[in-house]
């Protein structure tokens, strides 16, 4: 009798505690609200939405900013008379000679090239590189909009590569000129340009080093290298930086393929801006002038010499009754500081005496039988380089 007793309470007990866990597993599925304890919260940081989150990442403000001032330029030069012209019309010869003619006619087809260049102001001046329009017969440029204008040229400056053309227009999207003093190793910028022809286009890079000389490109040659990817046709385009703002102009690769590969130079805003103004004022670029010929101290000069550094230019040679000469200069002197800006090498020698203003004086500082002196020099204009007789 008891153990029936105990087997039905057992039964019952089993049933109940499998309605019960049926029962919690049902209120675990669909209200899982009532089993939770709502005294232990969590809480969970989120930032607050922000507009200007995802301009970090993007640099389409600056490409909006800076790419209707840029423009595509295309050239053309008439090609020299052809001296086979008369064989060229003779219907004769070109029954028999017809594919010899056709090969003498393409000679004479006039020649195009294609570049880029940064307008600089609203009244349709365009800074660009003077490659690029040396010897062009006809300029054309096309604006970001698809308008298509012709060009004439307002001067040049054939020492840095630099050329100022002009359309007939106004109320053209101009560029904001950086001051490119400012720029930093290290710096992000863009290249914009027309690169062999495919349309108007952007890379990104940064500024891989500045101050760059002593290439063979130009005379005077004061460069900022990027690795953003500059390739033939963007000669003449802007160098910009994060916010849009032209911090150079885009000449030349260092290239062993003819496409990019990683070198690029452009020339400094702060220079163009002064060859462009010169040009504007003047029609040309006056620079300063001592009459003087240097090299680089190299190490071994360093130490002949007893410098502590091996840096300045040693005037190797002094042109007679010039500036230099006059002031009491003379070979063998190594030039340190010009208006108390130190002279790195040569290089940076051309290019500090370059700015100075012709007829005005500027101190000297230089090394000499192992002392340092101060020479007052009066500033000369620097000649043009002779034109060779033909």
């Amino acid at each position: 009798m008891n153990n029936q007793l105990h087997k039905k309470l057992w039964l019952i007990f089993a049933q109940a505690a499998t309605v019960c866990m049926a029962l919690l597993f049902v209120l675990r599925i669909f209200s899982p609200d009532l089993l939770s304890n709502k005294d232990q919260t969590v809480v969970v940081k989120q930032v607050a939405p922000n507009a200007n989150s995802n301009l970090a990442s993007s640099y389409s403000h600056a490409v909006k900013k800076a790419m209707p001032a840029v423009v595509n330029i295309f050239t053309s030069k008439k090609a020299p008379a052809n001296p086979h012209q008369k064989y060229l019309d003779d219907p004769t010869f070109r029954q028999f000679f017809g594919d010899q003619l056709d090969d003498l006619d393409g000679q004479s087809q006039p020649e195009n090239s294609l570049g880029s260049g940064v307008i600089v102001s609203e009244q349709g001046l365009i800074l660009t590189n003077n490659h690029v329009v040396a010897a062009a017969d006809e300029i054309e440029i096309a604006l970001s909009d698809g308008r298509k204008m012709s060009a004439k040229v307002v001067g040049t400056d054939p020492d840095t590569d630099l050329a100022l053309i002009k359309v007939d227009a106004e109320h053209l999207p101009a560029i904001t000129f950086a001051s490119s003093d400012k720029l930093n190793v290290g710096d992000v910028v863009l290249a914009i340009g027309n690169p062999f022809g495919v349309g108007q286009t952007v890379t990104q890079g940064i500024v891989s080093a500045l101050g760059r000389n002593h290439l063979g490109i130009n005379i005077y040659e004061n460069f900022i290298q990027t690795d953003a990817s500059i390739n033939p046709g963007n000669s003449g385009g802007a160098l910009i930086d994060t916010d849009g703002n032209l911090v150079g102009v885009n000449s030349a690769i260092y290239s062993r393929s003819g496409g990019s590969m990683g070198i690029g130079f452009a020339i400094p805003a702060t220079l163009a801006r002064q060859v462009m103004e010169q040009i504007i004022t003047q029609g040309n670029v006056t620079r300063g002038w001592i009459g003087i010929e240097a090299q680089d101290i190299t190490p071994e000069l360093a130490e002949s010499f007893k410098l502590k550094l091996a840096q300045g230019a040693l005037i190797a040679g002094v042109l007679r009754d010039g500036p230099a000469d006059r002031a009491g200069l003379r070979a063998g002197d190594i030039l340190l500081e010009i208006e108390g800006k130190p002279v790195s090498d040569s290089g940076s020698m051309l290019n500090l005496i370059a700015v100075l203003k012709p007829d005005q004086k500027a101190t000297l500082k230089i090394a000499r039988a192992e002392k340092t002196i101060n020479v007052s020099v009066l500033i000369g204009k620097r000649p043009k380089p002779a034109i060779p007789k033909e």
